[in-house]
């Protein structure tokens, strides 16, 4: 459990295939959430629960095959604040890597330590599962690379214009980081 300011405190769980499946629509709320708030995260304005709902059926597919971990952030009333999630590289010869990818925190929720948790407990669980490195990619000057910086992660590359802004505006740069476990 991590604990917040007064009266805000998560959990923050690993879902089993079956529980992320049976959280989809709370999963989607969040989704949209993110992206209307502005984050970077593959996708543009408007976000609608069509369009996340197709991408979190790839993404729960993609879980049950063994592809990625889903970590949730649970309130203690069962709703979903924040997601983030664990991808192990598909590369044969990479059996040491992992991406960290789609943190996700809802507005209500920002700016109070539950990205840093759900990266702590995300690294606590691919250190059990023998990786030792890890990936990721942000909007340059975003909420996401102060957090990422602030964590222990190395910025090892900047790429311009590598996405568009979630608004849909000009494409923006991205920072890529590492960390070793």
């Amino acid at each position: 459990m991590t604990a917040g300011p007064v009266g805000f405190s998560h959990v923050i769980r690993l879902l089993g295939p079956a529980e992320a499946e049976a959280c989809r629509e709370a999963l989607v709320d969040l989704l949209v959430d993110a992206v209307e708030g502005g984050a970077s995260v593959n996708f543009i304005w408007p976000m609608t629960r069509d369009k996340a709902l197709r991408w979190w059926e790839g993404a729960l597919a993609s879980q049950a095959r063994g592809e990625r971990l889903i970590f949730i952030a649970e309130t203690a009333s069962g709703g979903i604040d924040g997601s983030v999630q664990l991808i192990p590289a598909a590369q044969e010869n990479q059996p040491h890597r992992a991406d960290l990818a789609k943190m996700l925190v809802h507005r209500r929720a920002r700016r109070r330590g539950l990205g840093a948790a759900l990266m702590r407990a995300a690294e606590a669980e691919a250190c059990r599962r023998g990786f030792r490195l890890l990936t990721l990619d942000t909007e340059t000057g975003s909420a996401g690379e102060h957090l990422y910086a602030s964590q222990g992660w190395v910025k090892f590359g900047e790429v311009p214009g590598y996405a568009l802004r979630a608004d849909g505006g000009r494409a923006e740069p991205a920072s890529f980081f590492y960390k070793l476990l």
